[in-house]
């Protein structure tokens, strides 16, 4: 068998991240518009890569003024950074249908090595319109200030406003190319 190819299906792909607000409770959000290839060898995982764009500027969070103020220079940048970018590095098997995806993660111009726990893909199934697709599920925690998105207000009862770790998921559907 050799390595199938997938393009990211804009469509029906996301990517959401869950931060702490205030310290008492978890603020989600998601981008919208992610776009990418998976080069994706079952037999031979580590010859399988990854390469994924999120628009910054796709993101929501249930609040204009909050997505407002994350894609000011407060937060995003996303006039100067509009991109987030992931290029895998190296796959691993973890176990049944699950790898550990490293690879460069670049935000507000940051780039950062992570570890991508990955569900998937899943076996090729046909659409009804004749296209070939698969589907993965990925997740990872990050620390945002690793990333210059240091911004931050203390409270009066001690603590922050925005916690610094924001847990991400991403699904994905896939079409072969």
């Amino acid at each position: 068998m050799s390595a199938s190819v997938y393009e990211i299906d804009p469509a029906h792909s996301s990517a959401h991240f869950s931060v702490r607000h205030m310290m008492i409770s978890n603020v989600k959000g998601e981008f919208t518009k992610i776009a990418g290839t998976v080069t994706f060898d079952r037999d031979k995982p580590a010859d399988s890569k990854v390469e994924a764009v999120i628009d910054v500027n796709s993101l929501h969070t249930r609040d204009e003024q909050r997505d407002g103020h994350l894609k000011s220079a407060d937060f995003f940048d996303a006039a100067n950074f509009p991109d987030i970018r992931f290029t895998s590095t190296s796959i691993e098997p973890d176990g049944d249908d699950e790898y550990r995806v490293k690879g460069n993660l670049t935000i507000h111009g940051v780039t950062k090595e992570i570890t991508l726990k990955v569900e998937g893909p899943t076996p090729d199934v046909k659409d009804p319109w004749g296209n070939i697709k698969a589907g993965a599920t990925a997740t990872t925690k990050i620390n945002r200030k690793d990333f210059g998105l240091s911004w931050n207000v203390a409270l009066e009862a001690g603590g922050v406003l925005v916690g610094e770790d924001i847990s991400i998921s991403l699904e994905l559907e896939l079409t072969k190319k």
